[in-house]
């Protein structure tokens, strides 16, 4: 094998009208390795391969390459064994290192992400559109008694403006999602013509992205068209994506343990009007903060009655015959402590129920405001619970664990121990 050099010096000197033994001589090569590079046989740097040094990756690589069209995913170890069956001798690491060499594995368009991909930019007409989507919120702080140990973000964005609200829910069945949508709409200060979500059950069908009959009804109650977004395209409703990366960077991330959720909620909102409502943006010709665009959208009034359902969650009674919900504490008879009991609330009403698994109301109390820190109790249980703590209250003096205790009269045959 001749170096580069060599393959230029050959190349000269064969130019000038050396012979082929002359240059073999004058570089201490074979004449006939000479001939093959001057003649173009050979290039330089390259071993020609003898016989028993064929590649036995070769006759796979095109049955490797099908398999890989077909299912791009497919682990080495599976196909490993498959070209083994067909007769492949060698090692699975030189296997594997072929197929990076060769790069054989295809590029899976609808596996990867969004990031890199050429993006238009959709125009959202003022008051046209409000995007929905849920955000997911980790290790929540312990106080909040979460039965899922999550913490669960509603947040809606006005498409045109970018304006954007949240409201925190222990739970994403349909029943928060309504009165997350309610609160979110007023915030936001009202109803845009179309709602745009992603294929989250509770909104559609996520097979055929054709909305459910139950949330049907909801959409006809405030008056919105209801858009779904094709699969696996978060770009189409990016307003809303950004508000929630936002929302987890900047104000959940950093979020202090001692906190209740109402003051969170709290904070979220201080955050929304005093920094995420101050950001300069230009629309059309106009640059302005986002409170600013917000004004000029045109969105319609919220209706004034909620959406009728039922939000039912389970509870545990504590030792006080309490029920927590919503940031405020319920009390119930004193023979359910530590019992497990659901609280339903009709969404708008100004009661709730504390009832049984099998339907039974135990109690029914006024709704106090959420985040309030009040103790509602009714009375009547707070004279049963003292009655049950007093009954079972014994004066006596606890036993010892080394204390003589003879048998007493009322033993068979007296005083008499064991012979």
């Amino acid at each position: 094998m001749l170096t580069q050099e060599e393959d230029v010096d050959a190349n000269a000197l064969h130019r000038r009208g050396w012979t082929i033994s002359a240059i073999a001589r004058h570089l201490h090569k074979d004449r006939k390795t000479i001939r093959a590079y001057v003649t173009g046989q050979r290039s330089a740097g390259v071993r020609v391969k003898s016989p028993d040094q064929i590649d036995a990756f070769d006759p796979f690589a095109q049955y490797v390459a099908a398999r890989l069209v077909e299912d791009p995913h497919l682990w080495a170890r599976t196909l490993f064994d498959e070209v083994a069956g067909l007769g492949y001798d060698q090692a699975y690491q030189t296997f594997t290192r072929k197929l990076r060499e060769r790069g054989l594995r295809p590029h899976c368009e609808p596996c990867s992400g969004a990031k890199g991909r050429p993006a238009a930019v959709i125009e959202h007409p003022a008051g046209e559109e409000t995007q929905w989507d849920w955000l997911e919120l980790p290790d929540p702080p312990v106080g909040w008694d979460y039965p899922s140990g999550r913490a669960f973000l509603l947040v809606g964005a006005l498409a045109h403006s970018g304006k954007w609200r949240g409201v925190l829910c222990e739970s994403m069945d349909q029943a928060h999602l309504v009165d997350a949508l309610a609160q979110v709409t007023r915030a936001l200060g009202g109803l845009t013509k179309v709602w745009r979500f992603d294929r989250m059950a509770t909104v559609c069908h996520p097979d055929s992205g054709r909305v459910t009959a139950s949330f049907a009804a909801v959409a006809k109650h405030y008056g919105v068209q209801v858009a779904i977004c094709p699969p696996r395209r978060g770009n189409r409703k990016g307003v809303v994506e950004k508000a929630n990366h936002t929302a987890a960077q900047r104000w959940w991330r950093n979020l202090p343990d001692e906190i209740g959720a109402a003051e969170a909620q709290a904070r979220l909102d201080t955050f929304c009007a005093r920094i995420a409502d101050a950001r300069v943006r230009t629309i059309g010709e106009i640059r302005a903060a986002v409170s600013e665009h917000a004004e000029r959208e045109r969105l319609a009034p919220v209706p004034a009655t909620a959406f009728p359902l039922t939000m039912s969650v389970t509870r545990r009674v504590d030792a006080q015959c309490l029920v927590a919900f919503r940031g405020n504490r319920y009390s119930v008879p004193p023979e359910l402590a530590r019992a497990q009991v659901t609280v339903a609330w009709r969404l708008g009403a100004a009661t709730i129920d504390i009832v049984t698994a099998a339907g039974a109301v135990l109690a029914r109390h006024r709704l106090a405001p959420d985040g309030a820190g009040v103790l509602v109790r009714d009375h009547h249980h707070v004279t049963a619970l003292e009655q049950h703590v007093l009954g079972v209250f014994d004066a006596g003096r606890p036993h010892r664990r080394k204390e003589r205790i003879p048998p007493g009269p009322r033993c068979p045959g007296g005083r008499r121990g064991p012979a």
